[in-house]
Order: C-alpha cells, then sequence, then structure tokens
C-alpha cells in the first residue's frame, strides 16, 4: 500500500537528526553544544555593549564589527535553539512551518554574515589604499545604507524559498540529516518536482555567497598591490596587520561550507554521514563563537575594554 502524500504544512512533519552513532550519549553530546551557545551569545552581546558605550570605538571598523557580531547572533539564534533541544532533551520532531521559518532564517543570517565580511574586506581596502578619505568615503551614513543593504538584499533573496517549500508535496513523515533545517536538506525529501527550488536556491547562493567571496579576494589582491609599494618592511608588517582578524573571520566562514562543495561536487566515494555533519556545524556554529574571540585577541580597543570591565572599581 502507497504510504500518502501530503501537501498541507500541518499534515507533515519533520525529525531531526542526532550525530551518528551517539544517539544515546544526549548528555554529553548537549554539553558542547551549550558552551557554544552561551560563548556565542556571551562574546557577540560584550561586543556589541563595548562598540556602544565606547564613543572612540564608533569608526568603520568597529561598527562593521558590530554587524558582524548582529549576524553571528542571528545564526547562533536561529540554529542553536533546535540543536539543544535534540541533545539535552531528546526532541527530534519539528513541524513543517516551524522547520521553514528557521531555515529562512538561517539562510538569511548566513547571507548577511557573508555580506559584513565583504563590507569589512572593502574598509581594510579603503583604510590601506586611501588612508586620508578614509573618513570621507566610509561615513556613518553610508555604512548605515550598507547594512540596510545587506539586510534586504538577504531577505528578499530568500523568502521564496520556504513559499516554495510550502507548495511540494512530502511524505507523512521526513527524517532530515542534520539537527536543524537547511534548504538543501529539506528539498531533498520532497515527493513533488523540485526543479523551481533546486535552480532558485542555485541562483541565491552564487548571487549571494559566490560573488561575495570573489570580491572579497578582488579586495585582498589589491590590498596586496597596496602593501607592496610601501617602502618599508614595518610599513606592510603594520598593513598587514590589521586584516589578520578579518582573514580569520573570512576563513573560519568559507572553509567549511568550500570544503563540503568540493567533496559533494567531486568526491569519488560518499564520505560517512559525520563528516557531512561536522562540515555544516563548523560552517554555522563555529564562526559565532569564534569570531568575537579573535578580534578581542586581536583589536586592543576591545581587549583594553574588556579587561577593565574585569578590573574591581575604586570607592
Amino acid at each position: 500500500m502507497a504510504i500518502p502524500i501530503n501537501n498541507n504544512a500541518s499534515s507533515f512533519f519533520f525529525i531531526l537528526m542526532d550525530f551518528p552513532g551517539l544517539e544515546t550519549a544526549h548528555c554529553w553530546t548537549a554539553i558542547p553544544v551549550c558552551i557554544i551557545y552561551v560563548l556565542s551569545l556571551l562574546g557577540n552581546t560584550t561586543i556589541l555593549h563595548i562598540v556602544k558605550s565606547v564613543p572612540s570605538l564608533h569608526t568603520p571598523m568597529h561598527l562593521f564589527l558590530s554587524m558582524l557580531s548582529v549576524a553571528d547572533l542571528g545564526l547562533a539564534v536561529s540554529t542553536l535553539p533546535s540543536m539543544a533541544a535534540v541533545f539535552l532533551l531528546g526532541q527530534r520532531k519539528v513541524g513543517a512551518a516551524t522547520c521553514f521559518v528557521q531555515l529562512f532564517f538561517i539562510h538569511t543570517c548566513s547571507v548577511i554574515e557573508s555580506a559584513v565580511l565583504l563590507a569589512m574586506a572593502f574598509d581594510r581596502c579603503v583604510a590601506i589604499r586611501a588612508p586620508l578619505r578614509y573618513a570621507t568615503i566610509l561615513t556613518t551614513k553610508r555604512i548605515g545604507a550598507i547594512g540596510l543593504a545587506s539586510v534586504t538584499r538577504s531577505a528578499a533573496l530568500h523568502l521564496p524559498l520556504p513559499i516554495l517549500l510550502g507548495r511540494l508535496q512530502f511524505q507523512p513523515v521526513n527524517a532530515l540529516s542534520h539537527s536543524y533545517c537547511v534548504h538543501p536538506d529539506v528539498l531533498r525529501l520532497a515527493s513533488s518536482s523540485t526543479v523551481v527550488n533546486s535552480g532558485l536556491g542555485l541562483f541565491v547562493m552564487l548571487s549571494t555567497l559566490g560573488v561575495d567571496v570573489v570580491l572579497i579576494l578582488l579586495s585582498y589582491v589589491m590590498i596586496l598591490k597596496a602593501v607592496l609599494n610601501i617602502a618599508s618592511n614595518a610599513g606592510r608588517l603594520k598593513a598587514l596587520n590589521t586584516c589578520i582578524s578579518h582573514i580569520c573571520a573570512v576563513l573560519l566562514f568559507y572553509t567549511p561550507q568550500v570544503s563540503l562543495s568540493v567533496i559533494h561536487r567531486f568526491g569519488k566515494k560518499k564520505l560517512p554521514a559525520q563528516v557531512y555533519m561536522l562540515l555544516s556545524y563548523l560552517h554555522f556554529l563555529v564562526p559565532p563563537m569564534l569570531n568575537p574571540i579573535v578580534y578581542t585577541v586581536k583589536t586592543k580597543e576591545i581587549r583594553v575594554c574588556i579587561l577593565k570591565m574585569f578590573q574591581p572599581r575604586k570607592f
């Protein structure tokens, strides 16, 4: 007897995946998940508080850093609660509408972060190539416009994804391969044609993450050309040192995604499910946790402010 297929979002649901091989060790897998969640929230809210409360940090570089923290918070809040429910409570069932909303916010925040990383590359390019015009090019008004454009682009491109998913047909019970909902994972479980959805998903990825990473690379080509024109070695090192934090953030964000794409398209044999899940976790979970740490270590002004927060007050 054939299993009935449903196209009503209330008539089917998804099962979130526990980490393969560790299904019975919820109490142990929940520990690192909770640590990542707490560190992500604490680190990014601290960055936002410091940038907002210290007037001397209202510079283009630090304003872009605060945007990065907002995007990281969005990723953490969108991704980690369902993981905590799976690993801490063993709650793996999620409704279709909830799943579609989660994937919208996960992908939207991810592309916003990509756009902010591109803006930060532009910031470093202007600071090194045209330092005398830096303040006049990157005004507060223009920075706000860049932030608004980043959010608008991401939200507008991703809004059709959950709407189109709602038109597809699914089995009553659908097992995902992650502990959160992402578009490719949900799409592969559809029982009806996904040509339009797949085409739109590919277009969104290429027009956002694909374009952003190319422009970031071009920005660093221009930065390197400018650095090589600096006469002294000390000047070159000083200029490059201002880019280290951003380079780390770019590598943290893009390396797992590029690795996953390469494995999917060019891998000669199928790898264990743990490999794909680990790379996905690295892409979505690690940047929100490590970005505040990287920028705290490499940015003296923020490091000093954090140290002052822990110093006892004198009465």
